[in-house]
């Protein structure tokens, strides 16, 4: 077995209904490092942690971009890397495939596709069905047999609909989705309404009003990602800090920071200071 394909199998295997697995999104190589060191057990890349990093909004890089970043991450650590490819860069199934193969070669253990375009917006039912097929067929035709999450994006875009969202899921499950992933429902009866309803591993998405990591273990989720919140939260520390040094001439901000360069110092192989 191959490096990809065993980090493609634990990261399968680490699916658990009830016992989900945690996964945080770095957004460059640096807080992926730190993120390994903190003992979680895989990773998954950020669009809009990423984007941001590139001075642009979520939605503006493009497949190359989004590819060469992710090969950047598996490399950063040893851990099981999922990609967020967005809607896979193309409306079509066959520019999705063409994505899904990329993605194989750039070392990866998984990936997610969406069913919504800034220019389409979200697709029908069908066609984002065949979408997800197309990413299935060429993701497991690889030796490693990639995790495909397939994601219903309907309550992220003002179509809080959970009854098409179910749908949506079942339809990609019956495409051959390895993970189901609708981000934007808090409530717990929805999130086991989305549980209950199908028959694959269920993400879920930390944000405002999501049940704690212990609820959604009972309610039988089996992964927890951050999207960009990890990236966005580093972004307000940096704000916060300027705004002090800016605003009042203090340096308050120089006690995290001490403690943030220790944690690199530990991280990346220099004795802490």
């Amino acid at each position: 077995m191959t490096g990809q394909a065993a980090r493609a199998a634990r990261f399968r295997q680490l699916h658990r209904p009830g016992t989900p697995l945690v996964i945080p999104n770095p957004w460059d190589v640096g807080s992926a490092r730190l993120l390994a060191s903190l003992g979680f057990e895989a990773l998954a890349t950020t669009s809009s942690g990423f984007a941001a990093s590139l001075g642009r909004l979520d939605g503006s890089v493009t497949r190359d971009e989004a590819i060469a970043h992710a090969a950047q991450i598996v490399a950063a650590t040893d851990l099981p890397v999922s990609a967020d490819l967005e809607n896979g860069f193309a409306d079509d199934p066959a520019g999705v495939a063409e994505t899904a193969r990329r993605a194989v070669g750039s070392g990866l253990a998984g990936f997610s596709i969406e069913d919504f375009s800034p220019d389409a917006g979200i697709y029908d039912r069908r066609l984002a069905a065949e979408r997800v097929a197309a990413a299935v067929e060429a993701a497991h035709a690889a030796d490693a047999r990639l995790v495909v999450t397939a994601r219903a994006e309907n309550h992220i875009h003002d179509r809080p609909d959970l009854q098409d969202t179910i749908a949506r899921l079942q339809a990609f499950q019956e495409a051959g989705a390895d993970v189901l992933y609708a981000p934007g429902p808090t409530r717990p009866e929805d999130i086991e309404a989305i549980v209950r309803s199908v028959d694959r591993p269920v993400n879920v998405l930390a944000r405002p009003g999501t049940p704690s990591v212990a609820e959604l273990a009972r309610l039988g989720v089996s992964r927890i990602s951050v999207g960009g919140a990890f990236a966005f939260a580093a972004v307000q520390a940096l704000v916060a800090a300027a705004t002090e040094l800016r605003d009042e001439g203090t340096y308050g901000f120089t006690e995290a920071a001490a403690a943030g360069a220790r944690a690199v110092r530990r991280t990346f192989g220099q004795p802490p200071a």
